[in-house]
């Protein structure tokens, strides 16, 4: 996984690798802004996202953000609206037009199984 971004960390504007798994990646890369991820992924965090990543410590690096706008390219094609999207055990809800991920559920939140308001879902594998 390249570049595992926290949420404490979105407030400094930099991104740090959680581990050095990464003995590929050349020092020039340096650090990563997380709106440049996002930027570059074409995704939008809501504020409201922006505080359930943190409070459920859900880390987004850039290979679980191209899987999401992949997944919103894919809801988009489907003329979808609002689509939740599982990516192993964590659920986004997108407002698609927007490209807005606008929250994130795991874990124990996820046993409820009830989502409302969506009009498609794209699982991940």
């Amino acid at each position: 996984m390249s570049g595992i971004v926290r949420v404490g960390q979105l407030f400094s504007g930099t991104v740090t690798p959680a581990t050095t798994r990464e003995t590929s990646k050349s020092s020039s890369e340096g650090n990563v802004s997380f709106d440049k991820l996002l930027h570059d992924e074409f995704i939008k965090l809501s504020h409201h996202a922006s505080k359930r990543l943190e409070q459920r410590g859900i880390e987004l690096g850039k290979d679980e953000l191209q899987k999401i706008a992949l997944a919103i390219d894919k809801a988009d094609a489907k003329g979808s609206k609002e689509t939740l999207v599982l990516l192993q055990d964590t659920a986004f809800i997108v407002n698609v037009k927007n490209r807005t991920i606008v929250t994130a559920v795991n874990g124990s939140s996820l046993t409820e199984g009830v989502f409302t308001q969506i009009d498609s879902a794209v699982i991940i594998s």
